[in-house]
């Protein structure tokens, strides 16, 4: 137990070398040991998906589960007030991820219809959290526009600290910056 002042840093009691081997052992040896034909299917889930195979298999598991759909900032869409158009890489990439769902959400003074109309690629959309918003309103603004998908199978693609709290407040499968996202798999 930490006293007061502790910075809960390394412990400095003997054996701490001896623990720290011995937890590492226990969880490598709790890690399921994949058949091969799993891990070829996995592999392929991460290509359909846009995803290396490193962060598929990180966030699934986290989860649990497949994802199923993801969730962009218009932040990581790149899409602003003078260009609701996506820049064409993104759009390319948007465009072939068919696997899943892609949805966005919008951040003022965007209008979200007038980005879906333009984009093909994006197939629902509605109006980003403010950064004053609390934890139940951007579970509500986040819930409104995932509308039936398992929350724990979607992933924030986003680029502020803002954008991240979206996956703990709605309790998303996980985060990842969208510069990750649009390089990776490419």
């Amino acid at each position: 137990m930490s006293m007061i002042g502790h910075n809960g840093g390394p412990t400095m009691e003997p054996g701490a070398g001896w623990r720290r081997y011995a937890w590492g052992r226990a969880r490598a040896d709790l890690l399921p040991k994949l058949p091969l034909e799993v891990v070829r299917i996995r592999v392929a889930r991460a290509r359909e998906l846009g995803l290396n195979y490193k962060t598929y298999a990180g966030v699934r598991a986290t989860t649990g589960r497949d994802l199923v759909a993801f969730l962009f900032s218009s932040n990581a869409l790149r899409v602003g007030p003078n260009a609701p158009r996506l820049p064409e890489p993104r759009a390319e990439k948007l465009g072939a991820l068919t696997a899943c769902r892609r949805v966005a959400l919008i951040h003022v003074p965007l209008d979200p219809e007038a980005v879906l109309s333009r984009n093909a690629a994006i197939d629902g959309a509605g109006p980003a959290p403010l950064f004053t918003d609390g934890w139940s309103a951007i579970r509500a603004r986040v819930g409104g526009v995932l509308g039936t998908l398992p929350r724990d199978g979607v992933l924030v693609i986003g680029e502020t600290g803002l954008e991240r709290e979206w996956s703990m407040a709605g309790k998303l499968a996980g985060y990842l910056p969208s510069d990750r996202f649009f390089d990776c798999g490419s």
